[in-house]
C-alpha cells in the first residue's frame, strides 16, 4: 500500500533520515521501532507530506505522491494521527468528531461507526476534550482518521503514556480494523510486545537508519528487542 524508497529528509540543513526504506503491506501493518531521536516521528511527517524529502520517492498504491501536498494526500485516503493526543480542547467531544464529518454524505454514519469502534467516547459526547485524560483523547483522535475513511493511517506513538487498560482496548481496535480489510497502517510504537503482535513488517530505526528489518509476529520480539539494546 506505501513504498518509502531510499528517501532523505531533514529540518532546514540538518539531515535526519539517510536513505531509509519501508514498505506497508495492503491490509496490514508496518511498525516502526527506535529510541528517541531515532528519526520515527520525521518518517511519517514525511510520508505525509508534511517534509519535504530531499531524495527518494513515496508511492501510495503505486501512485507516485512524493510531490503532493498532505491535502492531496489525505483526498488519496491517507490519514495521520500525531504524537501527543491531539485534539481541539475548547470542543466537546462530539463537536470534535463532527468537523471532521462536516461535509462528507457519509458523516453521520461514519461517526456511529467511529463511537462504535471506541464506545467510551459515547458518554464523553458532551465533555471538552481538553477535560478528557490521555486515553481517552487518543481514542478520541484515532476516532477522528477513521471517519474520513482512509485506506492508510499513521499512527504515532498511540500508547504512549497511557494506562493499561485503555493500550489493550486501542490495541485490539487497530489490530480488528486490519483483521477486517481495507486498512493498512504505518505504526510507530515504542510498546515492542504490541508492535510485533500487529505488524506483518518491522523496521528498527537508528539515527535515521534502517538497522534491522524482517517479520513480524510474536516470534520477531526478541529479535528487535536485541536490535534496540544495541
Amino acid at each position: 500500500m506505501l513504498e518509502i524508497d531510499d528517501i532523505r529528509v531533514g529540518y532546514d540543513r540538518s539531515p535526519v533520515l539517510h536513505g531509509v526504506t519501508v514498505a506497508v503491506p495492503k491490509d496490514g501493518v508496518a511498525a516502526v521501532l527506535g529510541h528517541n531521536g531515532a528519526g520515527k516521528s520525521t518518517l511519517l511527517r514525511a510520508a505525509m507530506g508534511l517534509l519535504k524529502t530531499a531524495k527518494g520517492t513515496v508511492r501510495l498504491d503505486g501512485e507516485d505522491i512524493t510531490r503532493l501536498a498532505p491535502h492531496q494526500r489525505v483526498a488519496r485516503g491517507m490519514a495521520y494521527v500525531p504524537q501527543g493526543q491531539q485534539a481541539f480542547p475548547h470542543l466537546t467531544t462530539a463537536e470534535n468528531l463532527q468537523l471532521v464529518a462536516d461535509g462528507r454524505a457519509d458523516g453521520k454514519e461514519a461517526i456511529a461507526e467511529a463511537l462504535d469502534l471506541f464506545p467510551a467516547l459515547r458518554d464523553l459526547s458532551g465533555r471538552r476534550a481538553g477535560l478528557l485524560s490521555g486515553g481517552q483523547r487518543q481514542q478520541l483522535a484515532i476516532a477522528r482518521a477513521l471517519i474520513t475513511r482512509p485506506r492508510l493511517l499513521l499512527l504515532d506513538e498511540p500508547t504512549e503514556g497511557i494506562q493499561p487498560s485503555v493500550v489493550a482496548e486501542i490495541e485490539e481496535t487497530i489490530l480488528g480494523l486490519t483483521r477486517r480489510g481495507g486498512l493498512s497502517v504505518l505504526l510507530v510504537e515504542q510498546h515492542v510486545g504490541f508492535a510485533m503482535r500487529a505488524a506483518q513488517r518491522y523496521y528498527v530505526l537508528e539515527a535515521g537508519r534502517v538497522t534491522s528489518s524482517g517479520e513480524g509476529g510474536a516470534e520477531a520480539e526478541q529479535t528487535v528487542r536485541a536490535a534496540l539494546s544495541v
